[in-house]
Formats: structure tokens, C-alpha cells, sequence
């Protein structure tokens, strides 16, 4: 495995490599890498002759309240990973490589509209962060795909939509939700997480679910719904931030007739904050499980 935090270095080994016509993956990660990280890198490997990870933690989608700082860093461990699963290459830039000036003020790209709800509206200036860091990893690696998990439903809807608006030629893939077994998706978060918090957390899956149920099966209201599902986290000791109901395609509140519906949570335990979504189709009524 080639390894590199330098630029102009890693764009020189991949020179050769895309003149022969050979396709290019990449995986963009900040990192303390698990299964679900894994899952994204062995697709990739699958689908591209060549496939490059990077390792960064992007500074500019931190808000100052948040875990920059203690964010796990567990390169030697990211790398034993990465070697053992056949990986290409591994750029591994500091934020200097990233952003020679510095990070504020910096250039930074916004897409308005989902960058505002959710997540945007939690964490003010975090999706703009993203976009910022996607773009320059897109235009430094040149990939013909990106892999990206779907636990962040809200963040591949808005690199999509930003890669098409761009007019980059990157192809941006979601891949499925990895979960322990019992249910509670993967996150370098949980890290933080005791034992005891950690069968806390399972419940915000549990609500998801219960939620499609009762969308299918129970006749209430989505909004009903969304509240009983708040109150299901709060009473399981977490910090419900929302539980929503949405059109999977652009993250409006669901209407009746929307054929296809994400389920969208997020909550805290303690300053650890966590999100996870499922997909259901109304004209099947089943979950949906890829994209």
C-alpha cells in the first residue's frame, strides 16, 4: 500500500495508473476506522482497479463546542486495516496540506437548501465544512467514484446534489448502514460510549422501526408518529435532537402521496451525539436497503 500525505506526490502515482484507462475509487474517512468504514473500502476495491482512502480530520466542520480535539486518532490501527484488506493507496494529509493558509477564513462551498435542515440546523456551518473538504479530495484524487455510508443520509444527498451543481465527474455512491448486532449503527462515537450508554443508543434504531410500522400498519399521522418516537428517546435517557419523516429525495416533510420516505433521527448521550435513518417504500411497504 502506497502511503502519503503529500499532494503532489500521490497525484504522481495515480498519473500513470488513469492514463492506462484504469478506474479510480475513493473512500474519504477521518479515520479510527471500523466495520462500516471497511464496508465502503472493499466495495470500492471491488468496483475500481485502484482504490484510495484518505484519512483527515476536517477541522472547517467541527463547530467550537465540538470534538475536534478528542475525535479517536488511531492511524497505526487505520493502516494495519487497510494493508490487510489490500488497499492501494492511503493519503494521509495534515490540515497544512489541506488548507496552506489556514482553515478561517477559507474559501467554502455551500449548498443551500439541505445544508439548512437537520443536521445544518444542529450544527451550523458543519455541511459547508464537508463540501469544502469532498471538493478539494474530488479535485486532488480525480476519482471516477466516491463511496460514502449512508448512516449520513443528509451528507450524500447534499455531495451528490453539490457534484452535479459542480459539474464534477465523480460518480457519488451510498452505501447501507453497517450495525452491530443489535442494531445500533456503526459510528467512531461509540467509542465514547460506556456499556450502559451503549444499550441507551440501541433505542433510537428501535424507534426508527417502530416508526415504519406504524406508518405502514397504525393510520396515524406522521407528525403523531414523530412524536411518539421523540418521546420513546427522551424516556430511554438519550437527548432527542429531532425524529423525522421525510421525502428520501429531498428531505422535505413527508406527504401522503410521497412514495418513498427516510426515517431521520438524532440524539445525545451526554455530549456524544449520534444519528441513524431507515428507508421504507409505501407503494411495497418494505424497507429499503440500497441505493
Amino acid at each position: 500500500m502506497n502511503s502519503t500525505g503529500n499532494i503532489f506526490e500521490l497525484r504522481k502515482n495515480l498519473e500513470p495508473h488513469k492514463k492506462a484507462g484504469k478506474t479510480i475509487g475513493l473512500v474519504p474517512t477521518m479515520g479510527n476506522l471500523h466495520d462500516g468504514h471497511m464496508h465502503l473500502v472493499r466495495q470500492s476495491l471491488e468496483k475500481n482497479d485502484y482504490t484510495v482512502v484518505s484519512i483527515f480530520i476536517n477541522p472547517l466542520q467541527f463547530n467550537p463546542n465540538e470534538d475536534l480535539e478528542t475525535y479517536p486518532r488511531t492511524i497505526k490501527e487505520d493502516k494495519e486495516k487497510l494493508l490487510a484488506c489490500g488497499c492501494d493507496f492511503l493519503f494521509t494529509p495534515t490540515t497544512q496540506d489541506i488548507y496552506p493558509e489556514t482553515p478561517y477564513p477559507h474559501t467554502q462551498v455551500k449548498v443551500p437548501g439541505l445544508s439548512d435542515i437537520l443536521c445544518g440546523l444542529e450544527r451550523p456551518g458543519h455541511f459547508e465544512g464537508v463540501c469544502t473538504v469532498v471538493t478539494k479530495l474530488l479535485n486532488i484524487v480525480s476519482p471516477d467514484s466516491a463511496y460514502f455510508g449512508l448512516k449520513d443520509y443528509q451528507q450524500y444527498l447534499i455531495v451528490k446534489k453539490m457534484t452535479k451543481d459542480l459539474g464534477i465527474d465523480t460518480r457519488i455512491v451510498g452505501l447501507e448502514i453497517i450495525r452491530d448486532p443489535n442494531g445500533l449503527a456503526l459510528s467512531s462515537r461509540n467509542n465514547f460510549l460506556s456499556d450502559e450508554e451503549i444499550c441507551k443508543a440501541r433505542q433510537i434504531y428501535r424507534s426508527l422501526k417502530k416508526a415504519a410500522e406504524r406508518i405502514n400498519h397504525s393510520g396515524l399521522k406522521f407528525q403523531d408518529i414523530e412524536k411518539l418516537a421523540h418521546q420513546e428517546i427522551h424516556d430511554a435517557g438519550l437527548t432527542p435532537e429531532y425524529f423525522a419523516i421525510c421525502n428520501s429525495e429531498c428531505l422535505r416533510s413527508a406527504a401522503p402521496e410521497d412514495p418513498d420516505l427516510i426515517i431521520l433521527a438524532a440524539a445525545r448521550i451526554g455530549s456524544i451525539r449520534l444519528i441513524d435513518n431507515i428507508r421504507i417504500s409505501l407503494t411495497s411497504h418494505k424497507q429499503l436497503s440500497s441505493i
